[in-house]
């Protein structure tokens, strides 16, 4: 059995859809990864989500007996709060509403046995193949040395010709 740690924040002063823009690049990491990466973010909510991790993290150590190292992000959940009006003078005496949004954070941290990120990606070992060695006389070796070189002097030449021209595209000032 998994054991679960949650943490929760009310009434944030920011729109619930800027906090599902950070919350939604956390989710899955484990709890390290979410941290390092929320350290990081320049989004105002990220701040508030940092401390949330931390005090989540913080309450599941001191309270329960998980491990920490091998705590993951299993879902953060977004909603919206009470969104407080204000009133914006208009034209022709008019005014129109401004609504101040609000939300509440629900982080669920979840121990696992091995809590890898989500950005772990197993790398598979490739086999080499055997390929059948052959031997070059002095005379054929020769011949495929200058078949190279005479390829590499015609992309040389290639390539002087087209710079003038990607020059004359890519200028930084226009004439």
């Amino acid at each position: 059995m998994n054991k679960i740690q949650t943490g929760k924040i009310s009434y944030l002063n920011v729109a619930p859809r800027k906090v599902r823009l950070v919350a939604g690049a956390l989710k899955g990491l484990s709890a390290n990864e979410a941290e390092a990466q929320l350290m990081h973010l320049p989004n105002r909510s990220a701040t508030s989500l940092l401390k949330l991790l931390r005090s989540t993290i913080a309450s599941a150590k001191n309270n329960t007996d998980i491990n920490i190292e091998n705590l993951k992000l299993k879902e953060i959940i977004v909603d919206g709060g009470p969104s407080p009006k204000r009133f914006l003078p208009r034209a022709q005496g008019r005014a129109t509403t401004i609504l101040k949004r609000t939300s509440h954070v629900t982080m669920v941290l979840e121990e696992v046995a091995d809590a890898k990120g989500r950005f772990t990606i197993p790398v598979k070992e490739k086999k080499k193949k055997k390929t059948p060695k052959t031997t070059k006389t002095a005379k054929t070796a020769k011949a495929d040395k200058s078949e190279k070189d005479q390829k590499r002097a015609d992309e040389g030449v290639k390539s002087q010709k087209s710079s003038g021209v990607l020059n004359k595209m890519f200028r930084r000032k226009s004439i």
